[in-house]
């Protein structure tokens, strides 16, 4: 009788054992999708700030060597612009040197983010010193954008006469410089939105 009475079932076991795995292979496969459109997002961040780099250094570099000097002149006056008679664009040379140099320093995170791609807290960092350098990118830009408008049309209230008819290419090349750093803006404007959504979980 005791023999009848004894019942053994394997069944359920089976089960719950198939059930786990299988829960865990969908785990996997989720993971992996998620880490690939991040890995994917790291390497176009990667190439953004590289063209960043470029950006910032030519802007910097076409502000710091615009000079012209007018050809009529004596020996005991000349008429000469720089970049350095004017403070703004000097405020603008060091602001847009050292986000160049940022971003320099920022390539090696990228890198961990391309090799890790489910890792937050070198992303999170990215997040929040893009954030940061992309306001003193906008402040130097827009001060130095100020000048070159002035530059280009003067301000009758105050006599600033425009000097642009006179010192042409001066002009030109501060204006190229802030255009190349807009564009370093709108760089890092998308670098934000790529930290933001790689920090999303899913």
């Amino acid at each position: 009788m005791a023999k009848e009475s004894t019942t053994i079932d394997v069944g359920e076991p089976s089960t719950v054992t198939k059930s786990t795995i299988h829960e865990k292979k969908k785990g996997f496969v989720a993971a992996a999708a998620g880490g690939g459109y991040k890995r994917g997002l790291a390497i176009f961040d990667f190439l953004l700030r590289l063209a960043a780099i470029g950006i910032t250094i030519g802007a910097s570099s076409v502000m710091f060597t615009a000079e012209e000097t007018l050809p009529f002149f004596t020996q005991f006056l000349q008429f000469q612009a720089g970049y350095d008679d004017f403070p703004t664009f000097q405020f603008f040379v060091i602001a847009i040197a050292i986000v160049a140099s940022y971003l320099v320093l920022s390539l090696p995170f990228s890198i961990v983010t391309i090799v890790r791609p489910l890792a937050t807290l070198p992303r999170l960092i990215l997040l929040i010193s893009d954030t940061v350098v992309v306001t003193l990118t906008t402040s130097a830009t827009a001060a130095a954008a100020a000048m070159v408008y002035l530059a280009h049309n003067g301000n009758s209230n105050t006599n600033w006469l425009p000097i642009c008819q006179q010192f042409g290419d001066f002009c030109q090349a501060t204006s190229s410089a802030v255009v190349a750093a807009s564009i370093g803006i709108v760089f890092f404007i998308l670098l934000i939105i790529i930290s933001a959504i790689a920090l999303k979980r899913h």
